[in-house]
């Protein structure tokens, strides 16, 4: 709490009597603020101050921020339901002008303003919010032209997002059905101002969304008449103008008169400056059309008999110099005879020529009969197998007798030899011959390998 508050508090408190007041019980702290609570909003009551925002941030609804100045920086608050009726978005660098109640946050002794309104400094809350939804759109390219559809020549059925009791539709209807007699308007009913515009709007285009097939429709005109920009406000909504976007036919928005402009005319597919501008804009003058119509047939009809009798000047040209064509049919029907007599000629030598050569070939071809060479080439390989095999028993006899004299000269080599004359082999525990007594010792197991059998030893003692 600031000197002069405090100050404030000690005079509204001091009792007017000339001796000192009774001594009385201590105060607790809780006690005391909540005192001090009840004098600051009983002596200011209601203030409205301008400020800069300042650590704003939200918390379950409720905005909780600071508002400063050069000097000073006051707590404020702004409860969820006082926060639904602010228009703009707030953000920390804002100044604004906020309407409250002067209060004291008891838990914490804190001195604070409870706002009840607020408002932008230097421009409106709705023009503020406008901006800023008008500037986010943009950044998102809600805007752009290559994004926005086509509408047809001639719709077949077209709807209307409005008031059922308003001029509106009826000068729609009017203006409709005066340029196209056939002209065919649905009417999808909705609030046009308050609380419920913009809920009520995004349902009607909702619905003309999903069932535009099914209704046979070929676009919307989502408008009213003129007003206020409070009572405009409906098609400044995010949400209508989300639902423009997302429609699955093109829009028209046609929106108060000439010189209002809404958020929706930004992101429709085309903006009316008046709803009787958008039923011209839609459907073409049925007259004028047929006339147009008319005119391009008589056009057609012109080239093509242009057209036709240039083409038929060019036939003429070429049958002139073509001349009769039955004459050169005659020509190339005499020759298509000579030269099938010719072919025919032709067939017979060349058959008689092929026949002739067939039986040369037929002759030869007897001559080199495989029986014949079979009959040769056997007889020439009984001959080869018979001194195959007097060769065969020859050299067999000749292997023998060398294999005969490798066997006794190999077993005159053979250890096994030199066993049956008597010697012997020992084998150590490694199974190794034993060639050196230094690598025995005593209690040795000994393999000694006679000429028939092996006898088992052990060394008793080692002379080296």
């Amino acid at each position: 709490m600031s000197q002069s508050n405090f100050d404030l508090f000690s005079r509204a408190s001091s009792a007017p009597t000339r001796s000192p007041a009774p001594r009385t019980a201590p105060l607790t702290v809780t006690q005391l603020n909540q005192r001090a609570r009840q004098l600051l909003e009983r002596q200011l009551g209601q203030v409205v101050v301008v400020g800069e925002v300042s650590n704003f941030k939200v918390s379950g609804g409720h905005c909780y921020f600071a508002l400063k100045d050069s000097n000073s920086t006051l707590p404020a608050t702004l409860f969820r339901r006082e926060a639904s009726r602010v228009r703009f978005e707030i953000k920390n660098g804002m100044e604004v002008v906020v309407t409250g109640k002067l209060s004291l946050y008891v838990p914490y002794g804190r001195y604070q303003i409870i706002c009840e309104s607020m408002e932008p400094r230097g421009v409106g809350a709705l023009q503020l919010a406008f901006n800023q939804l008008k500037e986010k759109l943009h950044r998102e390219g809600l805007f752009e032209e290559g994004r926005k559809r086509r509408f047809p020549l001639v719709p077949k059925r077209v709807g209307v997002i409005t008031s059922p009791t308003g001029a509106v539709i009826r000068d729609i209807i009017h203006v409709a059905t005066r340029r196209f007699p056939n002209a065919q308007i649905l009417l999808i009913p909705s609030r046009v101002q308050g609380a419920e515009a913009a809920p009520t709007i995004v349902k009607g285009l909702q619905r003309v969304s999903a069932s535009a097939k099914e209704w046979g429709l070929d676009a919307v005109i989502v408008g009213r008449g003129g007003g206020s920009m409070e009572d405009l406000w409906g098609y400044n909504d995010e949400a209508v103008a989300r639902a423009i976007v997302a429609c699955s036919i093109p829009v028209v928005s046609a929106v108060g008169h000439e010189t209002d402009f809404t958020i929706a005319d930004f992101v429709a597919d085309r903006r009316a400056p008046t709803p009787s501008a958008a039923a011209e804009i839609l459907f073409p003058v049925r007259s004028e059309l047929i006339g147009q119509l008319h005119r391009t047939l008589e056009r057609g009809a012109v080239a093509l008999r242009r057209d036709a009798g240039a083409r038929r000047r060019r036939v003429e040209v070429a049958r002139r110099l073509l001349g009769d064509g039955r004459g050169v049919l005659r020509e190339y029907t005499q020759r298509l005879t000579f030269a099938e007599e010719r072919l025919r000629s032709a067939l017979v030598e060349v058959t008689l020529k092929r026949k002739l050569r067939l039986q040369v070939q037929e002759a030869r071809l007897a001559r080199l009969h495989p029986r014949v060479g079979l009959r040769n080439t056997r007889l020439r390989l009984e001959g080869v197998g018979e001194r195959l095999e007097l060769l065969t028993r020859q050299r067999l006899r000749a292997d023998r007798q060398a294999v005969g004299a490798l066997a006794g000269r190999l077993h005159a080599l053979s250890p096994l030899g030199v066993l049956e004359r008597g010697y012997s082999i020992v084998l150590g525990p490694e199974g190794r011959a034993v060639t050196e007594a230094a690598s025995l010792k005593p209690g040795d197991a000994l393999d000694i390998r006679v000429a028939k059998g092996v006898v088992k030893a052990r060394v008793d003692k080692v002379n080296a």
